[in-house]
C-alpha cells in the first residue's frame, strides 16, 4: 500500500465539449470551497463555455408564461426559485431534471 502522501485523490472533471479533464486543486486549496469544489467548478465552467461539464444535470426552472427561468446544482434552491417567482408573478413554473418534471402553481 502507498504511503498517504502519495495517494493523489484531488477530484476530477471531464469535459467531453471541451476535450479537457481538470484536477479541482485549485477551488480546494485556492477558493477554498471544500466539498462545493464540484459544484463551483461546474458552475464557473457554464458561466463561461454556456454548457455544463459531463455528468452534471442541471435541476431547470421555467417560467411557463414569461421567459424567467434559471439552472441550478441542486433541487432545493431550483424549488425555492420556482416557488418564489410564482408567489411573485402568479405565473406556474416547470421544473426538469433530466426526464423528471413537475410543476410549481401560483398559490
Amino acid at each position: 500500500m502507498p504511503p498517504a502522501a502519495d495517494v493523489d485523490d484531488t477530484p476530477t472533471i471531464r469535459c467531453t465539449r471541451c476535450d479537457r479533464t481538470w484536477d479541482l486543486e485549485y477551488e480546494l486549496d485556492e477558493l477554498n470551497v471544500g466539498n462545493q469544489s464540484f459544484e463551483q467548478f461546474a458552475l464557473d465552467h457554464r458561466r463561461h463555455t454556456g454548457h455544463f461539464p459531463d455528468d452534471v444535470t442541471p435541476w431547470i426552472a421555467t417560467c411557463r408564461q414569461c421567459p424567467d427561468g434559471e439552472q441550478f446544482l441542486s433541487e432545493r434552491p431550483a424549488r425555492r426559485w420556482a416557488e418564489t417567482h410564482a408567489r411573485h408573478t402568479d405565473h406556474a413554473v416547470s421544473l426538469d431534471y433530466g426526464d423528471e418534471q413537475s410543476v410549481v402553481e401560483p398559490k
